[in-house]
C-alpha cells in the first residue's frame, strides 16, 4: 500500500482576541517588563559601585573611624567632584566665541546631578555608605570593586541637620565625660584629705594620750617621792 503522505495544511490564523493570542502578548509584556527592571537595577547598582569607589578612594588613610565633622567634609567634598569638569566645558565655551553649546548633554547632567544630590543632603539626606559604622569602614577600605558584594554593605542617607546634631551632641558627651571624670578626681582627692586630716587627727589624740599618761605617771612618782619623805 502506498506510504500516506503528509499534506502541509497552512497555520491556522488565530484570532487577536482570542485566549491563544492574550497570554502570548501577556507573556511578551512580563518578559519586557522583566527585562526593564533588570536594566534598571543593573544601572542603580553600576552608580552605586561608582558612588563606593569614590568613597573608598577618597577615604583618609589614618582615621579609624569618622566622626560627623568629617563625615559632613568627605561629602563635601562629594558633592564638588565636577567642579574641575564644568570649568574645563566652560573654558572650552569660552574660546573662539562659539554659539553653540558644546558637551551640552554632558554639562545638563552634571548640573541636574549636583541639584538632586545638594537637594537629597539638605532635606531627605544623601544615600552613602555608613562611615560612621567601624565595621564598615574596614569592609569598605578592603573592597575590591566587586559589583556583587554590595550587597554585604549598609547604605545610609545622612543630611546635614543630623550630623551636625550628632556632632554637637558628641561633644555635649564628651564635655559630661570630662566633667565626670574631672568630679571623681576632686571626690577622690578630698576623701584623700579627709582621711589624712582624720589620720592626722589620731595622732594628735594619741599624742594627747601619750602626754596625759606621761604626766600622770609623773604625778605618780611625786606623790611616792612625797610619801617616802614624809614616812622619814
Amino acid at each position: 500500500m502506498p506510504k500516506s503522505v503528509k499534506k502541509n495544511f497552512p497555520k491556522k490564523i488565530l484570532h487577536p482576541k482570542s485566549r491563544k493570542v492574550q497570554q502570548l502578548s501577556k507573556r511578551n509584556h512580563r518578559k519586557l517588563k522583566v527585562e526593564k527592571l533588570q536594566w534598571a537595577h543593573q544601572v542603580k547598582q553600576n552608580l552605586t559601585g561608582e558612588k563606593f569607589l569614590w568613597f573608598r578612594d577618597h577615604l583618609e588613610p589614618d582615621i579609624i573611624q569618622y566622626t560627623p565633622e568629617l563625615t559632613i567634609e568627605i561629602i563635601e567634598l562629594y558633592l564638588s567632584r565636577f567642579n574641575e569638569e564644568l570649568e574645563q566645558i566652560k573654558l572650552k565655551h569660552s574660546i573662539g566665541n562659539r554659539k553653540n553649546r558644546q558637551h551640552a548633554n554632558r554639562e545638563d547632567i552634571i548640573r541636574l546631578t549636583i541639584l538632586q544630590e545638594e537637594e537629597e543632603f539638605a532635606t531627605c539626606g544623601l544615600e552613602m555608605p555608613d562611615l560612621l559604622d567601624i565595621v564598615q569602614l574596614d569592609m569598605l577600605r578592603k573592597w575590591e570593586g566587586e559589583l556583587r558584594l554590595l550587597q554585604n554593605f549598609k547604605l545610609k542617607r545622612y543630611n546635614r541637620k543630623q550630623l551636625l546634631h550628632l556632632a554637637s551632641s558628641s561633644e555635649v558627651k564628651d564635655v559630661k565625660t570630662s566633667q565626670k571624670t574631672g568630679s571623681s578626681i576632686d571626690i577622690s582627692q578630698s576623701a584623700l584629705v579627709t582621711q589624712d586630716n582624720g589620720t592626722d587627727i589620731q595622732n594628735e589624740e594619741a599624742h594627747v594620750v601619750k602626754q596625759v599618761d606621761s604626766c600622770d605617771n609623773e604625778k605618780i612618782e611625786i606623790n611616792e617621792d612625797t610619801s617616802m619623805e614624809v614616812d622619814t
